[in-house]
């Protein structure tokens, strides 16, 4: 399934997809070559367990170069303004936010989809809760569905 959507990427997590289809396309192409040719030494390739598990590694590889060669193609690298103070959420934005009516604050990375991960604290800029942080400022007031219903909540920083 090819998509034409632009696939945000940091600079980490793109320069982490680059060094991982070198790798795949040097070393690991090289490293299945050598499993097929020991395959083929050892004769019949009909009854050939060795052989099938060497050629289902190269179509899995294959794959997955693929799948990277899409995704970097399509890749736009988030360019976050570090240095200044931003002024609006946007995609690269550290945001702290509190549920109005209790003191616990969260902190989110805004990010691509392709990045999205809950446990270490980052959300896709096409969530709910992302989506509904884009261009906030600091101070501003929001609200945004959840299982639960609308929950308001309040930007407490933005970096």
């Amino acid at each position: 399934m090819m998509n034409d959507e632009t696939n945000y990427l940091s600079r980490e997590k793109f320069d982490e997809l680059t060094a991982e289809l070198e790798h795949l396309k040097t070393v690991r192409r090289r490293e299945i070559a050598e499993q097929l040719e020991y395959a083929r030494s050892l004769g019949d390739l009909s009854e050939n367990a060795e052989y099938e598990e060497a050629r289902n590694l190269q179509a899995a590889s294959e794959d997955r170069i693929r799948t990277i060669e899409g995704e970097l193609a399509r890749a736009r690298i988030i360019e976050h303004n570090k240095g200044g103070k931003s002024s609006a959420v946007s995609l690269g934005s550290v945001v702290t936010i509190q549920k109005q009516g209790e003191k616990e604050e969260h902190t989110y990375e805004i990010v691509g989809s392709a990045e999205a991960n809950m446990q270490e604290h980052k959300i896709s800029h096409l969530s709910p809760l992302g989506s509904a942080l884009m261009e906030k400022k600091k101070g501003d007031v929001f609200s945004f569905e959840t299982p639960k219903g609308a929950q308001k909540y309040k930007i407490v920083n933005i970096k």
